[in-house]
């Protein structure tokens, strides 16, 4: 074989690679936005008529993307029970359940150090976000998540490392953009609607402040 049989031969492999990380990346979009929007909704859009903030997350199996469990922020009863940790609170209380580096972590926010903390101490290599640090501030008014970066470990907004030796963190927006047509514009507008229908749980959750005894609302 020549060098030029050679080199066509490693492109080729090359593009079938990323072609198939594309269409990879568009069912996994695809799955964890219909989670967000049919499991993870329902459950905060009730959280939040108790007062409780409008975080949530999701556990799925790698191997199908079926779900695990779905949970979202419970606040109220424990200043603890952020999205993340009340969700593997809840799995950890079924009676089966699988290993964690066979599953995927979505979370509707992108998680507090808490919450980064025990994703990785429960043993996930990853987690899946729809919403960054600046949105959860600048949406939600919620910006302890960066004040706490900020004042513990003197990090910017961003700073800390979304891929390391524990886990790989991906913004679900970001991989819409990524998307080929048309399934970038479908991403859009239901990324779109899911925002809308944030904003408005955002409301409810901001009309409970200072009502319920969360430390920091």
């Amino acid at each position: 074989m020549s060098c030029i049989q050679v080199m066509n031969s490693f492109y080729s492999l090359m593009n079938s690679i990323e072609r198939g990380t594309k269409m990879d990346d568009i069912k996994l979009t695809n799955r964890l936005l219909s989670v967000i929007e049919n499991d993870i909704l329902p459950l905060t859009m009730r959280g939040v008529d108790r007062g409780n903030k409008v975080f949530g997350a999701a556990i799925l199996r790698k191997s199908d993307l079926s779900l695990v469990i779905a949970g979202t922020n419970d606040e109220t009863s424990n200043p603890l029970w952020h999205g993340e940790v009340h969700t593997l609170k809840q799995f950890y209380e079924l009676s089966e359940r699988p290993d964690t580096k066979d599953l995927l972590f979505l979370t509707t926010h992108e998680p507090c150090t808490m919450c980064m903390s025990a994703i990785t101490w429960a043993g996930f290599d990853n987690y899946f976000y729809f919403f960054s640090h600046e949105d959860s501030r600048d949406r939600f008014a919620i910006p302890h998540d960066l004040k706490i970066m900020k004042e513990l470990y003197g990090l910017e907004p961003g700073g800390y490392h979304r891929k390391n030796a524990f886990f790989t963190s991906r913004s679900i927006p970001e991989m819409a953009s990524l998307a080929n047509e048309p399934e970038r514009s479908d991403f859009e507008n239901r990324i779109a609607e899911i925002k809308a229908t944030y904003a408005l749980a955002s409301q409810t959750y901001q009309s409970h402040k200072g009502e319920t005894g969360i430390p920091l609302d």
